[in-house]
């Protein structure tokens, strides 16, 4: 069974229940305090951590002073514009004492839906991570409208975990874990420690949220739970009020864990073999060697580019005797990928007019 302190890459996923006051609609600054010292701990042993923060329409409506529960859209979306500056600048204050590097990025349900916004948006997440960031992901309320909203940070954070690589997704939340009905009205009810398979039967326990912020319940949880065990990343549901709620996981708090279908790696690859290749591109014998020896595809060892396909779009990777080797996504459309096939990386930018990616096909993104 996977455990916090096993983990390479984490996602927290932290709901405006544990980070706003719901009387006062202040922050809840010693409980965020108690946060970023688990952060530091995680980040001192050399684990990624990404959260994914709501909180900037709960602190926004309380400065604003907008006391209905369910706000209109564009009263949603002004008290998100107000929050999240003083979101973002509450985890930089916590985190910044521990030396710890904060980075606030913004998103939509496009951004996963569209491949092209998908590759940037895990590009610029990989680089943050390799350089020591701490991302605080959310949604971006402002613009978002219910066409391209997810709706629920459950599932955003369950997005975010595939994007990253994570294996492992924590969700704090107002209860310890999934029961077979509703603790709060139930005493009878039972909780799961582990969950390997999500069954009708399990999906027929879930009921909703009781908080008065935060709009996911137990159904979202299990939806980001299918997301992520089916992207290769462990997913845990534990209690997240107390100070230290990481710190407490790792020492044997009331949770239940989610079971990974294998590893994120071996999900992607999965993921990218299923999908319908739209071109090919024929290599030499050289490259044949470097891919099977776990390099990524460079212009140099390409003779042949067909197919009318675009900067990401899947492609099938052909061997000089036209035997399919695997396939790809590619970092250029078809007739950029064919202008510097057979040139090494120092010519892309001369041939291109802008420096562009050494790799024709990055390893990650490859499937043999």
């Amino acid at each position: 069974m996977a455990t916090l302190s096993d983990a390479r890459r984490v996602v927290v996923k932290i709901g405006s229940a544990l980070l706003v006051d719901r009387t006062s609609g202040d922050l809840r600054r010693d409980w965020l305090h108690g946060l970023a010292r688990d952060v530091a701990l995680l980040k001192a042993r050399g684990t990624d951590v990404v959260l994914v923060s709501s909180g900037s329409i709960a602190l926004g409506r309380g400065v604003l002073k907008l006391k209905a529960r369910d706000l209109p859209l564009e009263q949603s979306q002004a008290a998100a514009a107000v929050g999240q500056i003083r979101l973002a600048r509450a985890y930089e204050d916590v985190l910044a004492p521990h030396g710890i590097t904060t980075a606030q990025v913004l998103v939509t349900l496009e951004d996963s839906a569209n491949r092209r916004r998908y590759l940037n948006s895990r590009a610029t997440m990989a680089q943050l991570l390799g350089l020591g960031v701490v991302p605080i992901v959310n949604e971006n309320d402002t613009v978002a409208t219910d066409e391209i909203r997810y709706g629920d940070n459950d599932r955003l954070a369950a997005q975010v975990a595939l994007t990253t690589g994570a294996d492992l997704l924590v969700l704090l939340s107002d209860v310890d874990g999934f029961y077979s009905d509703n603790p709060m009205t139930n005493p009878d009810a039972r909780r799961y420690e582990v969950i390997d398979e999500i069954t009708p039967e399990i999906e027929a326990m879930a009921g909703e949220g009781t908080s008065g912020l935060s709009k996911g319940g137990m159904i979202t949880k299990l939806l980001a739970a299918k997301t992520a065990t089916m992207g290769g990343c462990a997913m845990v549901i534990t209690e997240g009020s107390t100070q230290r709620p990481l710190q407490a996981l790792e020492q044997g708090a009331n949770a239940t864990w989610f079971t990974a279908k294998g590893t994120p790696q071996q999900a992607r690859k999965r993921w990218i073999g299923s999908m319908k290749p739209q071109g090919e591109i024929t290599v030499d014998a050289g490259a044949v060697s470097a891919l099977k020896g776990g390099n990524s595809l460079l212009g140099a060892g390409v003779t042949r580019v067909a197919g009318d396909f675009s900067r990401g779009d899947p492609v099938a990777i052909l061997g000089p005797d036209g035997h399919k080797l695997g396939q790809g996504l590619v970092a250029y459309a078809a007739p950029e990928a064919d202008r510097i096939k057979g040139c090494h990386s120092s010519q892309i930018e001369s041939l291109l007019g802008y420096p562009g990616r050494t790799a024709l096909i990055h390893r990650d993104d490859m499937a043999l």
